[in-house]
């Protein structure tokens, strides 16, 4: 993928600000209807914001850090690189989503949840579009982020945004569906 800057940053952001209408939106259901699961192996709509949290709580900070620590200035190119595009691409939500397994520490199923899980989750997107904003200031290339797989294994800082943010839609659009099911 390659791409301008500024077209990344202000496609992220609107991405972004989508997902926080659709999670402010969320706050309107019952917690019953947000706690449903199609079934006893699927997730309910705040397991779906709950894990997206847990990957927050990795990444914003990560984010965070990096962009401070960044000596390098911006471009006004962003190019991807393989295994950049090949992590965004697979969160980027499709029609028939296939299921990717995730790891234990991030997995809510059965967590007992409340409208708090909203509440952080929309906190840590308005987070969020002040990172991609203070990105402006820095290179999205040669600014590294670790990833939660390993400290070892780092994306550029503009693959990271699009991994985070197309996760974000991923599951957010699992949350929908979910919702969908809780009105049967």
């Amino acid at each position: 993928m390659k791409t301008s800057t500024a077209e990344l940053i202000a496609d992220l952001t609107a991405r972004t600000k989508q997902v926080l209408r659709d999670a402010q939106e969320f706050k309107t259901h019952s917690l019953e209807e947000l706690n449903t699961r199609e079934s006893s192996e699927s997730w309910s709509a705040l397991e779906c914001i709950e894990h997206l949290n847990r990957y927050g709580e990795f990444y914003i900070p990560e984010i965070e850090l990096k962009i401070m620590e960044s000596g390098y200035a911006p471009q006004k190119v962003f190019k991807s690189v393989r295994l950049g595009d090949f992590f965004a691409e697979s969160m980027l939500p499709k029609e028939s989503m296939k299921k990717i397994k995730t790891f234990k520490d991030k997995n809510p199923l059965g967590s007992r949840l409340d409208k708090n899980v909203l509440t952080t989750f929309l906190d840590q997107q308005h987070k969020l579009l002040e990172l991609l904003e203070e990105a402006r200031d820095v290179s999205l290339i040669k600014t590294r982020v670790p990833t939660s797989i390993s400290k070892w294994l780092t994306l550029k800082l503009g693959d990271t945004f699009r991994v985070l943010v197309y996760h974000n839609q991923r599951h957010i659009k699992q949350a929908r569906n979910a919702m969908k099911h809780s009105k049967k």
